[in-house]
């Protein structure tokens, strides 16, 4: 059964590029309440923590290396559907290959750095989520 929350994180290259408006307006066009909102900065350490999943990957280090860049967006999203549908909203990975109107197609300059994370199921939602975010921040 589909839950009704999800996360995402808008990543450090659409921070620096002034598309964190934008794209947190194309979330909430989307029918995306909020129900956590944080603007931070991982540390390589806490971006080591977080893609810890991907720590036997080649690109492992350039990841953490890219997330702890520059300060980020954290998000819990509600919605019915939420995990899929935002799956649909942020588009595919590749930029070039996101269809017309979606946010990567929008704001994303490559693979590497596609402006945002989405979680892709629901436990990593509550996991990702809960990483971020206490108990006493999530509405």
């Amino acid at each position: 059964m589909a839950t009704n929350k999800t996360f995402t994180m808008i990543k450090p290259d659409a921070v620096a590029n002034g598309h964190m408006g934008a794209i947190l307006d194309k979330i909430t066009q989307g029918g995306f309440k909020i129900s956590a909102l944080k603007y931070t900065f991982l540390t390589a350490e806490k971006a080591g923590e977080f893609y810890a999943v991907h720590k036997e990957r080649p690109f492992y280090g350039d990841l953490v290396k890219f997330m702890s860049s520059g300060p980020i967006v954290a998000a819990i999203l509600e919605k019915d559907n939420a995990v899929e549908d935002f799956r649909k909203l942020i588009g595919a990975t590749d930029p070039s290959k996101a269809e017309p109107g979606t946010i990567r197609n929008l704001f994303a300059k490559s693979i590497d750095a596609n402006a945002v994370h989405g979680s892709d199921s629901d436990e990593n939602a509550e996991i990702e989520g809960s990483f971020f975010f206490s108990a006493f921040e999530k509405f």
